[in-house]
């Protein structure tokens, strides 16, 4: 559900709420939600910020699989459509961002730049 109109809208996977749920239930923080920003962004596409953290006025907050997620207004069209997953794999487990808005440069979706941090 999305409190401030429905034009927008980010998902969280099954695997990524219960995953938030263990963590919230470790640090404490069952009372907070989930904050969800865009930080940036290189020729790689953008770079996502995920922590716990409180509303405030001018944020849109949805409830997706038992989680509540907060957006600030300005990543929040960035974000639309946005799925958050939590995957495991050979290197470790991790969130990932499934975000239908962003397009992948270089000849295997990695930065072709040759500079660190995009």
């Amino acid at each position: 559900m999305n409190t401030k109109g429905a034009k927008w809208m980010i998902t969280v996977s099954p695997n990524a709420a219960d995953r938030i749920k263990k963590i919230q239930d470790e640090t404490k923080a069952s009372d907070k939600s989930v904050r969800i920003a865009v930080v940036g962004g290189g020729c790689s596409g953008p770079q996502y910020q995920m922590g716990f953290d409180v509303s405030y006025d001018g944020d849109s907050t949805f409830q997706t699989n038992g989680v509540t997620v907060v957006v600030d207004n300005q990543s929040l069209p960035l974000l639309d459509g946005t799925e958050i997953d939590y995957v495991d794999g050979a290197h470790g487990s991790t969130f990932v961002f499934n975000n239908p808005n962003t397009i992948k440069s270089g000849g295997n979706g990695g930065c072709g730049c040759g500079k660190s941090g995009c």
